[in-house]
Parts: structure tokens; sequence; C-alpha cells
């Protein structure tokens, strides 16, 4: 039996609808939560080995909000892009296609992984109003305080890309490492948040196509981050950070939010790079006042 959704009472309460999309010669699926009347819309786009679900407890706490949800190409119920290379201008390229495609002017959101290919996407002209990043990539993974498990995830998935295929894919899929990645990164002592954590990760992180996809979005998510864009992201932005994230210290957080033109950050006390799960009322609470009428920039 799966574990109890903490967050279930009020997503159910949210109306949601699959739908497809034909983008960059493939299919993306993408899921549409919320009033189709609501003042705003947010596309959400998720993190490295995540999809949709992933974002599903913040969904929760934005009832009031049109949020469009996809499932990045090669993880989930989305295909690989046909023919390409999964790297950043990949998915740069594919996000404001989607975005042009399915929600003109819409506020754009990422989480971690999802933070680079919306900076990317943005600084490359993605047309949107106001930007959200949530546990944002602000320093090379490879500086962070747990640079040497991040040298360590470079060789496994180097091996998984190198092995048999067999082998490869059974080592990429391994039930205990993909629980030791849960509990490095879930911060909260609450034992039901973290059963409802390592079963979500159990559940979807090994939800990509092939490793050939899954090696080529690692190599984007640890040869890239926000610093690179943020000069060029003339929109207002909002960093949503963790004080204990093991991925980005805080303190580069601090900086990352300097290089934009125009950028809040809002720090989350006893929280790592699980925002999304551990706390998305405080980030949604962030999110809701960002993005209300009287905020400066809205539009």
């Amino acid at each position: 039996m799966a574990p109890a959704n903490p967050y279930a009472p009020l997503l159910d309460a949210i109306p949601v609808e699959r739908r497809e999309v034909a983008i960059g010669g493939g299919v993306t699926a993408y899921w549409v939560y919320g009033p189709a009347d609501a003042a705003t819309t947010v596309v959400a786009v998720h993190g490295f080995r995540g999809e949709h679900h992933g974002l599903e407890p913040v969904v929760a706490h934005l009832p009031d909000v049109r949020v469009i949800s996809p499932d990045l190409p090669g993880f989930g119920e989305t295909p690989p892009l046909p023919g390409v290379r999964h790297d950043l201008d990949a998915y740069a390229g594919w996000l404001t296609e989607f975005a042009a495609a399915v929600a003109p002017g819409a506020v754009i959101l990422g989480h971690s992984f999802g933070s680079i290919v919306v900076s990317a996407a943005v600084a490359g002209g993605l047309d949107t109003p106001r930007v959200v990043l949530v546990n944002p990539i602000g320093a090379p993974a490879l500086e962070g305080p747990r640079g040497l498990l991040t040298r360590l995830a470079v060789f496994y998935y180097w091996a998984g890309a190198r092995l048999p295929k067999r082998l490869g894919d059974a080592l990429l899929r391994n039930g205990l490492i993909v629980r030791v990645m849960s509990e490095s990164m879930a911060k909260t002592k609450d034992p039901g948040l973290r059963t409802f954590i390592h079963d979500q990760h159990d559940t979807y992180f090994s939800r990509f196509a092939d490793r050939d996809v899954l090696h080529d979005a690692f190599l984007a998510s640890v040869s890239h981050d926000v610093r690179e864009f943020a000069p060029r992201i003339a929109q207002p932005t909002l960093l949503v950070a963790a004080v204990r994230d093991d991925i980005t210290p805080i303190e580069a957080e601090r900086r990352l939010a300097t290089m934009f033109p125009s950028a809040e950050l809002v720090e989350i006390a006893d929280v790592g790079h699980l925002i999304h799960y551990e706390t998305p009322a405080p980030a949604a609470q962030a999110i809701r006042r960002f993005l209300a009428p009287s905020a400066p920039g809205t539009r």
C-alpha cells in the first residue's frame, strides 16, 4: 500500500486534465490544473529525473492559479525528442515552443534542473511577464557542499551509459541507489513525510525513457547553472531558495539574486533541495504574493 499523500485533500479539490501537444517533432504530455478562467497561468517545469507529479504539492497550495505542468522530453509520459541530443539547447528550445503553443504569455516556473531550462529559455527570448525559480541551481554542482557526491554521480551516470545495455539500465534504475539519493536530499524529521518523499522517488525517479536521454540530461544539469543567464533575464524574477540546500548553498543563492536586473529572494529555513515536497505551503505563499496584480512589473 502506498503511503498517505499529505497533500491529497488539497490536490483532490483542484480540477486536472491530461493533454498532449505536438512539439519539436514529438508529442509532449502535460497536465492542466486549476480553473480555466484563472487570472494567472503558470507553466511549471520539473527537475532532473522527476516528472510533473513532483510539483503537485505546490500546485495543491495554488488552487486559484491555472498551472500547466509538462513532463520533460524523455521523462514521465513524454517520449524523447526525435533525432536530437537532449542537451540544454534542446530543452530550452522545447520549452519555448511548448509555452508558445499551449500558454503564450504565461508565467514560467522551474524547479532545480528546471530552473536552468527556464533561465536558458527566457534569456533566449521566451516571452513571459515573470519568472519563478524554486531551488535554483545557482552555482556549479561540482563545487557545492556535496561536490564529492556529485563527482560520484558523474561516474554513476557515465557507467550507466557505458555498461552493456541491460546492466547499465539496471544500475540506473536500481532502487537502493534511488533510495540513497532520496535519503541524502530529505531534511524533514517527520517520518510520515519522509516515507511519502521516498515513495515519490521510488515511483517516479526511474520513469525516464532510456539511459542515453538520462545521461544527456544529467550532463546538461551539471554543466550549466542559472548564473549564465541571469543578467539577460529582464523580467521580475522570484527565487525560492532553501537554507539547507546541499546542491546550491544559500550564500550562492544570495549572490545569484544580485545577478538579475530585477530579482527577489525568499529563503525557506529547515529545508534542503526538496522545497516542493517538504515546504510547498510557504513556497506557494511566496509565489502567490509575487504573482499578485499589485506586484511590481505584473502585466
